[in-house]
């Protein structure tokens, strides 16, 4: 058991955090918005702090799952930041799908502070993280990815270390890649099946069996059918993620000529007032009048 902060109480955050005080570990949350972690103090035990900083001090292991590459230096540096508190050996590890760049920058601060730091994006949504089901993927330090992993595990079904700083946030960013693109062809294929005037849930249940299966189909196509788009991960998060995506890219010289397209129609379904609206709803900008 180790003591542990976890700094960042969104969709994602409230529940890693239970989990990780489920298995045992002490655990001091910081929030923001402090009520929200007074409500998870209330629900689970352990303590709340008023500052990224004063969750950190005295810690084994230091969480934070915030919204972008702005939350996370608020909550690392300057005086109230996690940093400022963190002693030799301690290990950072961030769940916040951010840039590689601004991974590697925490990296290399820390190492000049004593501690490490792990950039370690996760994937499964805020039902894996309910249910302790994520799958983490890591870059950093491969002994303080040895010390953190039994600990991730708390509430992942898999975590990996995949290279060194900003490796995990690299992957993460093909898995973007790989869901814009399943989910606008599971929308495409759905529109046409419809339009052709077929039992489209028969057609999805045979071709389910087959080499055009995948998650998205399992899980959205029945929502998506009947226009539900209250399930999972936001528009309004996937054209953040994406933005990291192509601005990487730009860097890196890779073309990614449907993920721009893509990122485009959920641009198109934001100014539609679907900025809440699942990934999924890439279907109701095809059914649009």
């Amino acid at each position: 058991m180790v003591k542990a902060a976890f700094l960042g109480l969104g969709v994602m955050g409230f529940p890693m955090a239970r989990h990780l005080r489920a298995k045992g570990h002490n655990v001091t949350v910081y929030n923001r918005t402090a009520t929200k972690a007074q409500q998870w103090v209330a629900d689970n035990g352990g303590r709340s702090a008023p500052t990224p900083a004063a969750a950190a001090e005295g810690q084994d292991v230091v969480f934070s799952c915030v919204g972008n590459d702005d939350d996370l230096r608020a909550v690392t540096l300057g005086p109230d930041g996690a940093f400022a508190a963190m002693h030799e050996g301690t290990i950072f590890v961030d769940h916040t799908t951010a840039s590689a760049n601004i991974a590697r920058a925490l990296d290399a601060a820390a190492r000049e502070r004593g501690f490490t730091f792990l950039d370690a994006p996760v994937s499964g949504g805020q039902a894996g993280a309910e249910n302790g089901q994520l799958t983490v993927m890591v870059g950093g330090d491969r002994s303080a990815f040895d010390r953190a992993a039994p600990v991730i595990q708390s509430f992942s079904k898999a975590c990996r270390l995949l290279g060194p700083a900003g490796s995990g946030q690299l992957a993460k960013m093909m898995n973007q890649i790989c869901i814009a693109g399943i989910v606008q062809g599971l929308a495409e294929a759905i529109h046409f099946g419809k339009s052709a005037g077929m039992d489209v849930e028969a057609v999805i249940d045979v071709i389910s069996k087959g080499a055009a299966q995948s998650w998205q189909m399992e899980n959205r196509h029945k929502t998506m059918l009947t226009g539900q788009y209250d399930f999972g991960f936001a528009v309004d998060w996937m054209r953040k993620d994406l933005g990291i995506v192509l601005e990487e890219a730009r860097g890196n010289g890779a073309r990614l000529p449907v993920t721009a397209l893509v990122d485009q129609f959920y641009a198109e379904l934001q100014a539609m007032g679907g900025r809440r609206w699942d990934t999924s709803s890439l279907l109701a900008r095809l059914e649009r009048s």
